[in-house]
C-alpha cells in the first residue's frame, strides 16, 4: 500500500492562532486513535501522498482498520485496509488488503483484492530483456486472492487458496509494431486458480515485525475446467525471518522467495522482478519469466538509540528469472540495494513511515510508504 504523509484538510477561514490550535487538535485526535493501548479497534480515514517508479507521484485515500479479535491484546493484531489512488501516469484503482486472525488465532484469513486501470511498461520476457524499446501496455485488471487457513498445531496453518485474475481492454503501444512479437495473453486473459497452502506464522505485528518467522508454500492450478483462458500450474514459496539486531531496538530482516510456473502462462501472471518490496530500484516487471528466485536482507534501526522517533535502514537484494527451473542456476542474477529513513508515527502500534532510495545498474528508485517492505 503506497502511503506516506498524513494530510489534514484545513479550512481557509482558519487563521493565525486558530490555525495552530486547529492543527494541534487534529493531530491529537489522529494520534489518540492509534496510540490507544486498550485493545479497542482503531479506524481512520486519511489522504496520502506517495512516489514509486511505476506510478511517479501518487495521491490516494486510505481506510485503515486495526483490531484484536474480541479486543484481546493477547491475540495478534489484525489489519484491514482499502486504498484508492490516482497517479501522475494516469493510473487509478481500488485495493483491499487484509490479514485477519481469529480469537486464539485458530483461523487466519490472508488476502487481497484490486481493481485498477494501470498502464505499464513491458520490456519483454527473460533476464536479457533490453532496457530500451519497451512497449506501453494499456489495460484494466482485477485480482481477488484469498487464503482461508486453519491452525493445525501452534503456529502452523493449512487451508485452501483461491486466485482470480482478469486483464482486459489490453493494447500495446510500440514504435515498430510490425517487427514486434506479442507475448501470450496480449489480447487479455481471465484465469482462476484453486489450490492449497501451508503457512507457519508467529509474527505479532504484520506492519512492523521485530521478531518472528513467516513461511508460506502454496500451490495453485489454473485450469480451463475452472473457466480459465490459460492452463498452468504455479508453486510459490515465501519465507521471512526477523530477529533483534546488535541493539535491542534494531531488526535484522531476511526474506527468500520463489515463483515456479509451468504451462501456458500469460505475460501478466509471470514471475516479475522489481517493485516496492523485493528488488527495490527495478521497475515492477522490468524482468519477467515463468520462474523467479529472489532474496533480500535489511537491517533496521527502529529507532536510533538517541531518538524516540527517527531511524534508518539499509538493504540488499538479488534475483533472477528463467524460462525453466533447470536454467535458474545458470541465469544471470541482478542486484539492488539502498538505504532509507524511518519515522515512528504510531508508538503503541509500532508503525513507521519509510522513505527508501534504491540503487541498481540501471538507475535509482524512490519509495514512500507506511509500513516496512516485508
Amino acid at each position: 500500500m503506497g502511503v506516506i504523509f498524513i494530510c489534514i484538510f484545513i479550512p481557509a477561514a482558519v487563521r493565525g492562532q486558530k490555525l495552530k490550535n486547529f492543527i494541534v487538535e487534529k493531530k491529537e485526535i489522529i494520534t489518540a486513535k492509534f496510540e490507544d493501548s486498550s485493545g479497542k479497534a482503531n479506524f481512520l480515514i486519511y489522504p496520502t501522498l506517495a512516489y514509486t517508479p511505476e506510478t511517479k507521484t501518487e495521491i490516494g485515500l486510505v481506510n485503515l482498520f486495526l483490531f484484536y479479535a474480541k479486543n484481546n491484546r493477547q491475540n495478534r493484531l489484525s489489519e484491514i485496509n482499502t486504498f484508492s489512488f490516482y497517479t501522475a501516469e494516469k493510473q487509478y484503482g481500488l485495493w483491499l488488503d487484509h490479514a485477519i486472525y481469529g480469537d486464539g488465532e485458530k483461523w487466519f484469513f490472508l488476502g487481497k483484492g484490486k481493481f485498477q486501470y494501470f498502464p505499464m511498461k513491458y520490456y519483454g520476457i527473460g533476464i536479457g530483456a533490453p532496457e530500451q524499446g519497451y512497449a506501453v501496455v494499456d489495460n484494466s485488471n482485477i485480482q481477488l486472492r484469498e487464503r482461508v487457513l486453519r491452525k493445525i498445531k501452534r503456529n502452523f496453518y493449512v487451508g485452501a487458496e483461491f486466485d482470480f485474475q482478469r486483464m482486459y481492454d489490453v493494447s500495446f503501444t510500440k514504435n515498430d509494431p510490425l517487427n514486434y512479437t506479442y507475448p501470450r495473453g496480449y489480447q487479455g486473459a481471465s484465469n482462476m486458480g484453486m489450490g492449497m497452502g501451508l503457512v507457519y506464522d508467529n509474527r505479532k505485528n504484520v506492519m512492523n515485525v521485530r521478531e518472528g518467522l513467516f513461511a508460506e508454500l502454496a500451490y495453485l492450478n489454473y485450469s480451463s475446467s475452472l473457466g480459465s483462458t490459460n492452463s498452468f500450474r504455479s508453486t510459490q514459496f515465501d519465507i521471512r525471518y526477523f530477529r533483534k539486531g546488535i541493539n535491542p531496538k534494531d531488526v535484522l530482516a531476511l526474506q527468500g522467495s520463489a515463483m515456479l510456473n509451468n504451462g501456458d502462462v500469460p505475460f501478466n501472471q509471470m514471475a516479475m522482478m522489481g517493485g516496492e518490496s523485493m528488488m527495490r530500484g527495478y521497475y515492477l516487471g522490468r524482468f519477467r519469466d515463468k520462474n523467479m528466485v529472489a532474496a533480500q536482507a535489511e537491517y533496521r534501526f527502529l529507532p536510533f538509540a538517541f531518538s524516540n522517533r527517527w531511524g534508518t535502514a539499509a538493504f540488499l537484494s538479488g534475483a533472477t528469472v528463467a524460462p525453466t527451473t533447470d536454467k535458474i542456476v545458470s541465469s544471470q542474477f541482478k542486484m539492488a540495494g539502498g538505504v532509507g529513513a524511518r519515522y515512528l508515527v504510531f508508538k503503541s502500534k509500532d508503525i513507521f513511515v519509510r522513505f527508501d532510495i534504491a540503487f541498481t545498474r540501471e538507475g535509482n528508485g524512490y519509495y514512500f510508504f507506511i509500513g516496512e517492505a516485508f
